[in-house]
């Protein structure tokens, strides 16, 4: 037991935080966020973040620890890793079982699989890669690692620019190198998927994009864009939409239309994510109107774990 982590991934919107706050109180930890955009300080309405209740009834960790006006505290799987092992290992010492909960596929997949740490980051040499087009930085990618190239589209330029700024800073391809540094992390992964019928999931997260917009969601990419948001930051569903409206680029109906549809799409990815994720239990949560109804279905997939009964 001293080795356990408990995972509970998913779609955006199907009640993942609600449970694993529940979940967290049972046990008596803490929880560990695996979402990529909750790290970001001050985007807090469009990403969802735990409500104030939620944040001071369980101790939280990985939420409000970046800044998205700096473009170099950009957050990687590594930097990501780097700052939740040793949550874990506290939690661990204190005979405590961590509860990691988020829908960020990646992050999920670097803990329980391992990650290839490269070189650190080469700002000047970034610079210089991202004065190319997208198709010659590609095209360069292609000639120096052709395997890497092939796993990447044109327009995937934050990896393709890291994978050619890895080779020209070692001489090696990311390939190799991930090939040969990635180990998995020590600890016993009890991961759980919530899963809710498309037919349910898709009108909670329209009704969540209202109410979002109902809180001044708004105001709030307004005030980070004039602040002027890092690369990443600015790539979050919801924050690109209306920096578009607010360039002009369409109206406000059609920015938050594009919000549904683009966070309809994000499920939909989330879910072919997670379906590969091996020894993932599902856990259908269809009809569940409370995190109460949620946590009581989770808590029978727990139970032969002996970790809830």
């Amino acid at each position: 037991m001293e080795n356990r982590v408990i995972m509970i991934v998913g779609p955006t919107c199907v009640g993942k935080t609600g449970v694993s706050v529940l979940v967290a109180q049972a046990l008596g930890t803490e929880i560990i966020s695996a979402d990529s955009m909750q790290i970001y300080r001050g985007m807090d309405i469009g990403t969802e973040k735990p409500t104030v209740d939620q944040l001071s009834s369980v101790q939280h960790h990985m939420i409000d620890v970046a800044d998205p006006l700096d473009p170099k505290d950009e957050f990687s799987a590594g930097r990501y890793v780097e700052q939740v092992r040793p949550v874990i290992e506290r939690l661990h010492s204190e005979g405590r079982i961590p509860v990691i909960a988020g829908g960020t596929g990646l992050y999920v997949r670097v803990l329980t699989e391992g990650i290839f740490e490269g070189p650190e980051a080469d700002w000047e040499l970034r610079s210089t890669l991202l004065e190319q087009t997208p198709e010659e930085l590609h095209a360069r990618l292609m000639e120096h690692d052709p395997e890497a190239a092939e796993k990447l589209a044109p327009g995937d330029v934050r990896r393709v620019v890291r994978a050619l700024e890895v080779f020209l800073t070692t001489g090696e391809t990311v390939s190799t190198l991930r090939e040969a540094s990635t180990k998995p992390l020590p600890y016993e992964f009890i991961k759980i998927g919530l899963y809710r019928d498309r037919e349910e999931l898709y009108p909670m997260i329209e009704q969540r994009v209202d109410e979002m917009m109902g809180r001044g969601l708004l105001d709030e990419v307004r005030g980070l864009m004039d602040k002027g948001m890092s690369r990443t930051a600015h790539q979050a569903i919801g924050y690109k939409e209306l920096i578009g409206h607010l360039s002009g680029e369409y109206s406000l109906e059609d920015a938050v239309s594009l919000i549904k549809r683009n966070t309809r799409r994000y499920a939909k990815r989330q879910y072919t994510w997670f379906r590969r994720e091996v020894g993932l239990c599902w856990v259908d949560v269809t009809g569940c109107t409370t995190a109460d109804e949620a946590y009581g279905r989770v808590r029978l997939a727990l139970k032969d774990t002996g970790l809830l009964t």
